[in-house]
């Protein structure tokens, strides 16, 4: 068993040097040293995970901590202050037994049935988008129109935050999600502030939204978790509608830069689920926002991690690993692919998925049978890519029909 390696001279997480694929870097340490000491772009050092097995082995060992206030835990960015320092604890930073807890009591707003009920709503406000979209001038921004408002919409609606406010979360998570920039803490603080005063508004009233439906549930037991239920919303919101609407803009390019396949599912949209894990595999826009700290020494892949060393289990790598995945390069919608790790794996897993799938299925086959002509309005090379986020996406996405 290997004890140490040296630390590569890369600071990592890594841009994408194309687009549809995962850094060269990350594909060649996967091969060579699939387990191995490298530099961290915000300080330090930690432990890169890159191939499926080792990946799901970390994520579902109770020796990790996903405490991101723990000394050792990897940094993403550098100058940056980490976010449970400023709120309570959310779900994503949580240890048993306390993330236990939470996450069984928010957990039945987001199963397959309570989902599922929400489609109807869903198609409305994608049709909706459409409608602004064939309204706007051509070119028009995808992102703007599509990407963006539908999963805004729906994630302000669950937890009853007025969809005026829509521009104000956007401007802000914008910030909050760059690995770098001077406006992180600011733009943490204002959303902390209004999400204070809206768990506030609804501690009075009660309504029946999911911030609504917590609140009773914790008055059954006692008074409420303030400073948690604004930690909740404020993780709900960013993630609810950032990642949705960057994976939403970048399964739109992929399916037009793919038209064969685009086709498969026009003509039948019964094959758009498993056209969605496939496009979740393919970009894997969290690439690496699955890190932890050993709580003890422990064994992956052969080396040897000591208690208190971070550990980065990159999902990117793991979900291009010809071990798991045939031809993992190429995008194919007919493959199986809910084997893949975009939403993380183990207890922590992505309480949201059964919402972020049935999104991104009502999208494409709305998109695509209603504007089926739709088509880029610029090179490819010529897209602005965000390289400079945790959460991988597009700014822009110009199209015409």
């Amino acid at each position: 068993m290997t004890d140490q390696l040296a630390a590569t001279d890369t600071a990592h997480p890594l841009p994408r040097t194309c687009p549809f694929s995962p850094p060269p870097e990350y594909v060649r340490l996967r091969a060579e040293r699939p387990v191995t000491k490298v530099r961290m772009v915000g300080g330090g050092t930690a432990w890169l995970v890159t191939r499926h097995e080792d990946v799901r082995k970390l994520l579902a060992d109770p020796r990790m901590s996903s405490d991101r206030t723990r000394p050792g835990f990897p940094r993403l960015a550098a100058g940056r202050q980490p976010p449970d320092a400023i709120i309570a604890p959310s779900l994503i930073g949580m240890d048993p037994p306390a993330h236990t807890a939470a996450r069984r009591a928010v957990l039945g707003e987001f199963t397959v049935r309570r989902i599922e009920a929400m489609r109807p709503r869903i198609q409305d406000i994608v049709d909706s988008c459409v409608d602004d979209l064939l309204a706007t001038s051509r070119p028009a921004d995808l992102v703007h129109t599509v990407s963006l408002p539908v999963p805004s919409l729906v994630i302000c609606e669950l937890l009853g935050v007025p969809y005026a406010d829509h521009d104000f979360f956007q401007r802000h998570t914008a910030m909050i999600i760059q690995r770098s920039g001077s406006d992180v803490q600011h733009a943490f603080t204002e959303i902390r502030s209004y999400l204070d005063e809206l768990v506030t508004a609804k501690e009075r009233d009660e309504p029946d939204d999911l911030l609504g439906r917590q609140i009773r549930k914790q008055r059954e037991t006692g008074e409420p978790d303030h400073d948690s239920l604004v930690s909740l919303a404020l993780l709900l919101l960013i993630a609810g509608h950032d990642s949705t609407g960057n994976m939403i803009a970048l399964g739109t390019l992929a399916l037009l830069e793919n038209p064969d396949q685009r086709a498969q599912i026009v003509a039948d949209p019964s094959r758009t689920p498993a056209a969605v894990e496939e496009l979740l595999r393919y970009f894997t826009i969290a690439q690496a926002a699955t890190s932890r700290t050993a709580l003890a020494d422990i064994e992956i892949g052969g080396v040897r991690i000591r208690a208190g060393e971070g550990v980065v289990a990159l999902a990117l790598a793991a979900n291009h690993d010809p071990e798991v995945f045939d031809r993992p390069d190429e995008l194919d919608l007919t493959r199986s692919a809910r084997q893949h790790v975009a939403f993380g794996f183990g207890p922590h897993q992505c309480i949201g998925q059964n919402l972020a799938r049935l999104e991104l299925q009502i999208v494409f086959d709305t998109l695509f049978r209603r504007v089926p002509g739709l088509r880029l309005a610029t090179a490819v090379e010529d897209l602005p890519f965000k390289q400079d986020g945790t959460v991988y996406g597009v700014h822009e996405l110009p199209v015409t029909w």
